[in-house]
């Protein structure tokens, strides 16, 4: 997975989640969402995993944000993959791993690194005049 697909795995994830801790449901278990939420988490997990070699990939050479990134991934990927060891995710859990500064941090981080790519490539040559949205 490139960066980008990372970051939109990451980011798709987060707005499933919310919608799923508005439908107060007490466990995953026999809802449509609810299968979906741990298909939704695992993606996650996947972009997480090498979050940072893929930002360097892209062009981001910074150690000290590197390890920043580092750090905000490993700790989401901790507390997601303790939603995913439960038997039953209610929406309640999921409000909560909503509330999470490690992935609210991680997405911040994430945002960041986009504004980033988009300044970078504004001043390539290639990409004088192109403007990507999201």
């Amino acid at each position: 997975m490139n960066f980008r697909e990372r970051c939109d795995a990451i980011e798709e994830c987060y707005e499933f989640l919310l919608a799923y801790a508005g439908q107060g449901l007490p466990s995953d278990a026999g809802h449509s969402s609810g299968s979906q939420v741990r298909e939704y988490l695992s993606r996650a997990v996947k972009g997480l995993t090498g979050l940072t070699s893929a930002i360097a990939a892209e062009g981001v050479q910074s150690d000290a944000f590197t390890e920043l990134v580092e750090r905000d991934a490993r700790d989401s990927l901790a507390v997601i993959n303790l939603v995913l060891a439960q038997p039953g995710i209610s929406s309640q859990l999921i409000d909560n791993l909503n509330a999470s500064i490690h992935l609210r941090a991680l997405l911040t981080d994430l945002f960041l690194v986009d504004e980033v790519l988009k300044v970078q490539g504004a001043h390539t040559p290639s990409a004088a005049g192109v403007s990507e949205t999201r």
